[in-house]
């Protein structure tokens, strides 16, 4: 008999999470209120802000080399803009809006289960490159080992099973979204087909947790918390929160997880009210890094001038 909770795992997640960080703010009103952010503050917070938007910039390119990668390279796909586009979508409820609307895009080229691989092997190679992070923090008493051996999901053998695995559940919650719009999955050909390790997409991936971190970086500067500790322990207790946010199910975007980890990793040696806000200030960051990104791409479609050449760039390779 399976157990099934009153609104779903997700939902019991979520509210377990958010009541763990208001649990955390109810008990340090007083020291959130004495904090301050100075001139120098609000610019490293802008400085946090150009950080995330870059990374999310990252991540996009990233997708076009896994694209690439499993060899859809010659279709004309705007993917780029398509991504920042899309991204900002995670945070409605649900979380698959942004991979419904990569699908409607992706299958008139693609197909619906070439796109379907293209859209799910992008997340399991972002939480193992964020993942490879983690060492870089010390052993901390075995964790940087268990968090290595995630890569070799990548490997052919477990990849192919796993991607057959995700196709089937995240076909049935996309479909409970949106059955109307989206063409039919072929159960025989599931899987990428593709064989080899994704070296390339890893290393790009890992470029964007890095850029990310950079954000989250400017955050604790802003906080004064960056004395006193390694970069590598603020590294390692970030890309696990984040690894955490992205794979758990619950908020959308990761919200209340990730800040959840992160107070339950960091706190043993940073003070807790200048961290949640720290956490705080982040999630403010990224999501106006989202918005930014989503509303530079719509503006750019429609305006004489370009973003940073990508949209325009790709949008005239698909027309031609």
């Amino acid at each position: 008999m399976k157990l099934q909770l009153p609104g779903g795992l997700r939902l019991w997640v979520t509210l377990a999470s958010f009541g763990f960080v208001g649990w955390a703010l109810s008990g340090h009103i007083a020291g959130l209120s004495d904090l301050s952010i100075s001139a120098r503050g609000w610019w490293w917070l802008l400085l946090g802000l150009a950080f995330s938007w870059m990374s999310l910039v990252v991540n996009a390119l990233a997708w076009r080399v896994l694209v690439d990668w499993l060899g859809h390279g010659r279709e004309s796909l705007a993917l780029v803009p398509l991504h920042l586009r899309t991204n900002l979508l995670k945070y409605l409820p649900g979380g698959v809006w942004h991979f419904v609307d990569r699908l409607r895009t992706l299958q008139p080229s693609l197909g619906a289960n070439r796109a379907l691989v293209s859209v799910l092997l992008e997340p399991l190679v972002m939480a193992v490159a964020a993942l490879l992070w983690v060492p870089f923090g010390g052993w901390q008493t075995g964790l940087a080992l268990l968090c290595v051996l995630p890569s070799v999901v990548l490997l052919p053998r477990f990849r192919e099973p796993l991607l057959k695995r995700l196709e089937r559940a995240k076909w049935k919650q996309i479909n409970r979204a949106d059955a109307d719009t989206l063409a039919p999955l072929d159960p025989n050909t599931l899987g990428s087909g593709r064989g080899g390790y994704p070296w390339w997409p890893l290393a790009m991936e890992m470029g964007f947790v890095l850029f990310r971190f950079a954000g989250f970086w400017c955050c604790v500067q802003t906080f004064g918390l960056g004395e006193g500790h390694p970069l590598g322990i603020w590294l390692a207790g970030f890309s696990l929160a984040w690894t955490v946010g992205l794979v758990v199910p619950a908020a959308p975007g990761g919200l209340g997880v990730f800040e959840a980890i992160l107070l339950l990793r960091l706190s043993g040696f940073v003070a807790e009210a200048p961290l949640l806000a720290v956490a705080l200030s982040y999630r403010l960051v990224v999501t106006l890094a989202d918005v930014l990104a989503a509303g530079a791409v719509f503006l750019d479609q429609r305006a004489p001038w370009p973003f940073i050449g990508a949209a325009r760039a790709e949008d005239a390779s698909a027309k031609r």
